[in-house]
């Protein structure tokens, strides 16, 4: 063989490595370049699961702030509800101090067994109507706001219809 096809053959053979180099270089590059891609798309993703997660927690915070604000809310209603009753329970015994007829003592307890029972406060058959047939019902009702004193009276006959309901307003006056 001539040398000058050697030379030939030896440049043909850098040339093909150089060019499969080149190609696998290529097509290396081309497999990175689609792996940065999909990395970004997942870095995209778990962005906006990042936002959604943050979002959710900001709503579970605002939700859990809501229930505390109810709870003590429920609480205040409770200690007002307690304290309305208590004056409630007040009233009644001072009514029946000033009642010939009524024990101060009695009243009390039927009035915390009537509230134990969580029926209505108020007396019903013969004391309230003061016979001893009658299935009537009272209700005197008595309550302090801010500025302000209500009492209301009900009465239901019985057949349960109210035939007499009043309600009295007042500023509240200094005790």
């Amino acid at each position: 063989m001539d040398t000058g096809v050697i030379i030939a053959i030896v440049a043909a053979a850098l040339i093909l490595l150089a060019v499969l180099w080149f190609a696998g270089r290529k097509g290396r590059e081309r497999r990175f370049e689609t792996r940065r891609h999909e990395a970004r798309e997942i870095r995209r993703e778990a962005e906006v699961g990042t936002a959604q997660a943050d979002r959710t927690r900001a709503e579970a915070d605002v939700q859990a702030a809501e229930a505390r604000r109810q709870e003590a809310q429920a609480r205040e209603s409770r200690a007002t509800a307690d304290e309305q009753h208590r004056q409630a329970r007040d009233r009644h015994i001072e009514a029946a101090e000033k009642d010939p007829d009524a024990d101060p003592d009695e009243v009390a307890a039927q009035f915390d067994r009537e509230r134990a029972e969580g029926g209505a406060v108020g007396t019903t058959g013969a004391a309230a109507a003061g016979t001893s047939d009658d299935q009537s019902l009272e209700h005197h009702e008595h309550t302090s706001e801010a500025g302000e004193e209500r009492e209301r009276h009900f009465e239901r006959d019985s057949n349960g219809e109210v035939v007499r309901d009043e309600e009295y307003e007042q500023p509240r006056g200094d005790r």
